[in-house]
Formats: C-alpha cells, sequence, structure tokens
C-alpha cells in the first residue's frame, strides 16, 4: 500500500485447477438434475425451480471461468432467445386451452396426430401436453432471467473496477 489515502492494488486470483476441474465435472450433473426437476416428475409444479437450479449451474460456470468465457458459452443472444421461446410456450399453452374450450379444434384427439391419446385418452394428453408447455416455459424463462441478471451485475462490477483503476 503506497502512502496518503491512495487505493490500493486488488491482488488478483490465479487460476485454481482444482475448483475448475470439480465445476467441469459436476456442471452436467446440476443440470441434468435441472432438466429431471423441471421435467421429470409426474405432475405439475417444478417449472420454476428447475429453471433456477438450471440457472444454478450455469452462474457457477460463469463465476469459476469468468463473465467473458461465461458469455462466450451463453451469447446474449441464445439468453434471449431462450427467455423468448420460454415465454411463447407459457403463453402458448394458453391460447391452446382457449382453443380447445371452444370445442371446434379437436385434432389432438386422433391418434394419427398425437399418439399419446391411445394411452391416456384425450383428456389425459390434452392435460400433459399443457403441463409440459407450462413447465419447459417456466423453466427456460426463470433460467434465462436469472442468466441475465447475474450478467448485468458481472459486467456492472468490472466496469466499476475500471473507473477505480483508471482513476
Amino acid at each position: 500500500m503506497t502512502g496518503g489515502g491512495a487505493i490500493p492494488e486488488k491482488r488478483m486470483a490465479g487460476r485454481d485447477v482444482i475448483i475448475e476441474t470439480i465445476s467441469r465435472l459436476i456442471l452436467p450433473f446440476i443440470l441434468l438434475f435441472g432438466f429431471y426437476v423441471m421435467i421429470g416428475t409426474e405432475g405439475t409444479g417444478g417449472g420454476f425451480q428447475g429453471g433456477t437450479i438450471l440457472a444454478a449451474g450455469f452462474i457457477l460456470y460463469i463465476t469459476v471461468f469468468g463473465a467473458k468465457r461465461g458469455r462466450e458459452m451463453i451469447p446474449e443472444s441464445v439468453n434471449t432467445f431462450f427467455e423468448s421461446f420460454g415465454l411463447y410456450l407459457y403463453n402458448g399453452s394458453g391460447l391452446l386451452c382457449i382453443i380447445f374450450s371452444m370445442g371446434a379444434v379437436q385434432f389432438l384427439n386422433y391418434p394419427g396426430i398425437w399418439p399419446v391419446t391411445d394411452l391416456v385418452g384425450v383428456a389425459g394428453s390434452r392435460a400433459w401436453i399443457i403441463a409440459f408447455m407450462v413447465e419447459v416455459g417456466i423453466g427456460l424463462t426463470v433460467m434465462a432471467a436469472f442468466i441475465s441478471q447475474y450478467f448485468d451485475l458481472a459486467w456492472k462490477d468490472e466496469e466499476e473496477e475500471m473507473v477505480v483503476r483508471k482513476e
């Protein structure tokens, strides 16, 4: 530290091979568990929790390898696509419910188009596809929103460090 109120230089941490290796090994399992929570359970529920677990896996990668490598792995365009696609799935399932309630469109009732009707019946197949779309839509939207917020905070922190270094 220099004298007279100067800001001490931050000591940048070096690479930690153990943390990087363990993160690389555990990341696929975190993502797999997130997908299981989101769509693997029988019944509704799990979209928000699964999306949060998926986001936590990506945030682990960003934290360990840095925001620059994280942005290379998940570009802003991909993140925006996931957020938009999740909203479209969620809203599209509501639109399908409105269409099906009119009784005019019955194309999911025919086994040639949607073979699940042979196994679970007409009402069950509708409920399954609507629940699946809702859970995946919520999960993708939550994941993309959390990752976007984390990147916003990470870039802001790096910008503040650049301003401090220039002064």
